[in-house]
This record gives C-alpha cells, sequence and structure tokens, in this order.
C-alpha cells in the first residue's frame, strides 16, 4: 500500500512533474531557504523564484508607487496644438450645397406643427417664470367693505380716543385724591383700570415726556401683529334647536306622580322592598331587623317577624309562595302564606323536605321545621355577611352575594335539590350585584367599574361591560334583556346597550347625591332611580326591536316625600308589578307609595 499519493501536472512543454501533498511542502519549506519567495506558476506548472529586483517592484505596487524607478509623473506639459489660429486651415474642403438650401424636412416638419397649432391640436405653454407677489394693504382702509383684491378685509383696531383725564390741565374733579393714588399704586399693573394718573401743569412746556411711550407703543404694534387675519363668520342658530326633541310628559303617561299611601312602623333605615307577583302585598326589612308585610294599596301591616341579625335584602320569589330573606350571614326561607293555596302547598312541601342539616364546604343548609306557621321553613349559613340575593324567574335558584369573602362571593342555590355551588372559582373585583337574564341562560355580575356577562351552559364569559363610573352601586336588566342601567356612588346613571357597543349608550347625571337603588317596570317603558337626595326619579324608557331606532329615554317625574335629616336618602324602590306604581323605602324609616 502507498503512504502517499502523487498526483502528476502536465507542464506547457510536455513534461511531466510530480505534485506533493502538504507534508512535501512543509519538508521543502524547512529545506529549501528561498521558498519565501518561490511563486508557483500553475499554467506551466513550474517554481519560479522572485529575484530581488521583482520583490522591490511588488513592494511598490502595494504601498502605491509607480514600479518603474525612472518614471517621473510630473514632466513638463507639451502644447501639441496651439491655440492660435492659423491662417490656412487644417481642412479646406469646399461647403456642401446642402448648407445653402432650406431643408425640404424641416419645412415638412414644421407646416405640421403649425396645423396642429392652428387647429387646436396643440396649445402653447403658458409663462411659468416667477410671479410676482402681490401684497395688500390690510389697514389700509378704515371701511369694512370688502374689495375685490381682498374680500376678507378686517379694518385696523382703533385706539381709544383721550378724554379729559388725560389733558396736561384737567379740571379739578379728573384729579386723583391721595387714598386714589395711594390705591392705583399698591394695585398690580395688569389689574390696574388705566396705565396712568391725572396730573396739572401750568403749561404745555412743563409737561415732561411720557414714561411709557415705548411699551404702549410696542403694545400697539402687537395689537396689529397679532390681530386676526380671517373673519369668522358667526353663525345664527337658536340654541333650543340644538337640543334633542323630546315628547312632553304628558304625552307619555301613565307613570307615578301623587304621593299615596305610607307605610310606617320599621325603626330606623328601611334597607330592602319588594312586592308579591299578584302586587296586592308588599315586604319590607330594614335596620330593626324585622321583616314586615303590607297591604299595597291600604299600608296595613300583616305580619311581622323578628330576626336575629339586621335585614340586608329581601326579595318576592315569582314562581312560589315564597320570601328570601338575607339577615347577616344567613339566607332564611319564608312562606307568607297569603295568596294561592295550591302554591302555598306546594311551597311548604319543597321547604319542608329535608329534615336534617346538609354541611357544603360553601354552606350549610338548616331545616327549621313548621312549627311557627309564620316563621321561617329553612336557612342557609354561609359564614360571611349577605348582600344581596335575586330569584331566577323559574323561582328554583337563588343567587347570593357575599361580602369581603376570600375566594368567590357569589353562591347559586338549587332549591328544589337542595345544592350549591359556585359558578366560578374566583372574583375580579369587588361584586356589588348579581342578576340573572329574563329569558336566556346569562349571568350578570356588577363588580366596581364593569358588567360581565356569563353564559351558564356554556360556563364562559360572553361580554364585559364598562360602566365609566368609579364606584358603581346597583343595576337593573331591562325585561326584553338586551339593555341594562347601572347606578353608581358618584351621582351618574349608565345606560348599557349590550347589542350597540361594549361602551355607555348614555350618561344620565340627574341626582346631587349617591344613587343607590334602580329597578326596570316589568310591563309599563318605565325605570326609577333612588337617591341619597330624597329624590325618586321616574324616566320613561322605551326601547324598540328596530336595531336602528335607539332606545327614548326622557325623564317625566320627580317625587319626594322621605323626611331628610339623614346622610342617607332613600335606599330602595320597587314597581307594582301591574301598575304603574312605585314603593321607595327610605332612611327615615317609612315606605311610601306614588300612583
Amino acid at each position: 500500500k502507498q503512504w502517499y499519493q502523487r498526483r502528476v501536472a502536465i507542464t506547457a512543454g510536455g513534461k511531466t512533474k510530480k505534485e506533493g501533498d502538504e507534508l512535501d511542502k512543509l519538508l521543502d519549506r524547512m529545506d529549501n531557504p528561498d521558498f519565501w519567495r518561490t511563486v508557483h506558476n500553475k499554467t506551466e506548472g513550474t517554481d519560479i523564484v522572485l529575484s530581488n529586483d521583482d520583490l522591490a517592484i511588488i513592494d511598490k505596487i502595494r504601498g502605491s508607487k509607480y514600479p518603474d524607478l525612472g518614471y517621473n509623473p510630473y514632466e513638463p506639459y507639451v502644447d501639441f496644438f496651439s491655440f492660435e489660429k492659423m491662417e490656412t486651415p487644417l481642412v479646406d474642403t469646399p461647403e456642401p450645397k446642402r448648407r445653402f438650401v432650406p431643408s425640404k424636412w424641416e419645412h415638412k416638419k414644421v407646416m405640421k406643427i403649425i396645423r396642429a397649432i392652428r387647429n387646436g391640436w396643440i396649445k402653447p405653454k403658458e409663462d411659468t417664470g416667477p410671479k410676482r407677489p402681490v401684497f395688500y394693504d390690510l389697514w389700509g382702509s378704515s371701511s369694512g367693505e370688502s374689495s375685490k383684491n381682498n374680500p376678507m378685509h378686517i379694518p385696523a383696531p382703533k385706539l381709544q380716543l383721550p378724554g379729559n383725564e388725560e389733558s396736561y390741565n384737567p379740571p379739578e374733579e379728573y384729579l386723583p385724591t391721595p387714598e386714589e393714588r395711594d390705591e392705583w399704586e399698591q394695585t398690580d399693573p395688569e389689574d390696574r383700570s388705566r396705565n396712568y394718573l391725572s396730573q396739572k401743569y401750568p403749561c404745555l412746556r412743563h409737561v415732561p415726556a411720557y414714561p411709557t411711550l415705548i411699551n404702549e407703543t410696542f403694545e400697539r404694534c402687537l395689537d396689529l401683529y397679532l390681530c386676526p387675519r380671517k373673519m369668522k363668520r358667526k353663525i345664527n342658530m337658536n340654541p333650543d334647536e340644538l337640543l334633542p326633541k323630546l315628547p312632553k310628559p304628558k304625552d307619555l303617561k301613565p307613570f307615578p306622580t301623587t304621593q299615596a299611601v305610607r307605610f310606617s312602623g320599621h325603626e330606623g333605615h328601611v334597607y330592602t322592598t319588594d312586592t308579591s307577583p299578584s302586587g296586592e302585598f308588599v315586604v319590607s326589612g330594614g335596620e330593626d331587623r324585622t321583616v314586615r308585610i303590607w297591604e299595597s294599596t291600604t299600608g296595613r301591616e300583616l305580619s311581622r317577624l323578628a330576626l336575629p341579625d339586621t335585614v340586608t335584602c329581601v326579595t318576592w320569589n315569582k314562581a312560589h309562595s315564597m320570601i328570601a330573606v338575607a339577615a347577616g350571614d344567613t339566607v332564611f326561607f319564608i312562606n307568607p302564606g297569603l295568596g294561592d293555596r295550591l302554591k302555598v302547598e306546594d311551597s311548604n312541601k319543597m321547604l319542608l323536605r329535608r329534615t336534617e342539616v346538609k354541611e357544603l364546604p360553601t354552606c350549610t343548609w338548616y331545616p327549621l321545621g313548621s312549627g311557627d306557621p309564620t316563621g321561617p321553613r329553612l336557612k342557609i349559613t354561609h359564614g360571611h355577611v349577605v348582600r344581596h340575593v335575586t330569584w331566577h324567574n323559574n323561582g328554583n335558584y337563588l343567587a347570593v352575594v357575599m361580602e369581603d369573602a376570600p375566594s368567590c362571593p357569589v353562591l347559586i342555590h338549587n332549591l328544589p335539590k337542595l345544592s350549591s355551588q359556585k359558578p366560578f372559582n374566583k372574583s375580579r373585583g369587588i361584586i356589588q350585584k348579581v342578576e340573572f337574564h329574563p329569558s336566556r341562560p346569562f349571568f350578570f355580575v356588577l363588580s366596581q367599574r364593569y358588567v360581565r356577562v356569563y353564559n351558564l351552559v356554556k360556563q364562559a364569559m360572553v361580554k364585559k361591560l364598562m360602566c365609566s363610573v368609579k364606584w358603581a352601586s346597583s343595576m337593573a336588566i331591562h325585561p326584553g334583556g338586551d339593555n341594562l342601567i347601572v347606578g353608581s356612588y358618584d351621582k351618574t346613571l349608565v345606560w348599557l346597550d349590550m347589542d350597540l357597543s361594549v361602551k355607555p349608550y348614555k350618561s344620565l347625571q340627574q341626582h346631587k347625591k349617591a344613587i343607590r337603588d334602580v329597578v326596570f317596570h316589568p310591563r309599563y317603558p318605565l325605570y326609577a332611580t333612588a337617591s341619597d337626595d330624597n329624590t325618586v326619579i321616574v324616566t320613561h324608557a322605551t326601547v324598540y326591536n328596530d336595531l336602528v331606532r335607539n332606545p327614548l329615554i326622557v325623564p317625566v317625574k320627580v317625587l319626594r316625600g322621605h323626611k331628610p335629616g339623614s346622610k342617607y336618602g332613600m335606599l330602595s324602590v320597587v314597581f307594582h308589578p301591574h301598575l304603574p306604581w312605585v314603593y321607595s323605602g327610605g332612611a327615615d324609616g317609612d315606605i311610601w307609595l306614588h300612583v
């Protein structure tokens, strides 16, 4: 086996030379002293040893110098062709005839251009040279008439004509007193009514030079310089035409206008009120730890139930004969025994179905039996103060909002199955109120600044609405389900249209203090807001089925009647389910019916 492979290069003379590998090159570099000046010629396949002269030429080329030592780049210039005109030209050829005869082709070309100009096919170019600038005498005429050259002429601002106070010998009544002089000197220059004080001189020769002449001249120049150069035409418009054309309140009747019945008996604030599905009865709860049921038309108290803690919310079930009462950390279920006898018996069976305590991770169900016919039948304890409760339209589900709950302050209780569940594991923000959609499986959650809409079937958030308020307090859903209103503690009412945008459609500031409660009428196009300024504002709100037309919102009546004095005003408001009546509960312990 050969240890090294040899390659053969064919030279130009036909001779062959073996070309070594890298090892041979290394040995040649070590043994040959002229290896560093040896160059391999690939064309002929030979090695050429450069001489000292060749190396010198290469060094000069690399140094950007001339390679030839005898070359002088600065030799004197030799003028081969003289600039003087010779008498005898270099070429003495006679001129051709075509230089003296007009060109036939040029004649045809010129005639073609002339014909095009006559027919209008070619238009001569306009003079595009520098135009002379046009100047306007802005202050040349004192009249406000417009001219042809300057239609937007504005006259110069005129100076005020001098009066008697500027005379060098003014009357005595124009001379300032010492008190007026001291007051003028102590006043700032920009606050003075005039820039001088009247002085009296015996003759004109004694009048000195005016000290503020330069300042006033400069201000006059500023007036001329800063005066607007364009005239703004004022639009003659009636301000009343800018306001939206709203119908008159008398054309939007019926709505409550008059105080009719007073429900008195509570001691302290009345935090919550609600009506029965038939509208015959009213339930209320407040600071005195009692729940009272009244006749809606007479104001007579039918029953009273004392509870161990302050009642924060009561709500009447629209499908069953049942009232949910939130007191402290407990929700009590009461059967008032009013209305249809079959509904009363079915509600008792539902509440008395369970006879033993049921403990869940989030709450505990306690059956209370049927010992007291007017007392609670069932209670649920949560461990945290319950702020708000609301029923679903089918009457089987109850949503609860708790205060200061660590994980999720919202629970949904299933009454027929006696079970509870969390709609979501973690809450976002401080939850104020929750509501069920009237017809769809949507769940509205009101936080401090947002309204989040959840789909309970898909278990996902559908939409996030912006309230654009600092701190929301209450919420009400329109019976159609596509619109809702939100009241806030910063006196703002927000109307939100879910089909239009996630931002408010309209913001209203009608109250002078915080809004405590808002409510829609279930049948009439009305909604009401209760505020700490002891007023209830009833507003007509028509929502059209046509998506092109915006809702019609017209305030129609301001209702009063509660006694002022406390820092709180009206705390709750609720409509009659069938009639255009409204009930309001206030901090004075009374409930008023307005019809």
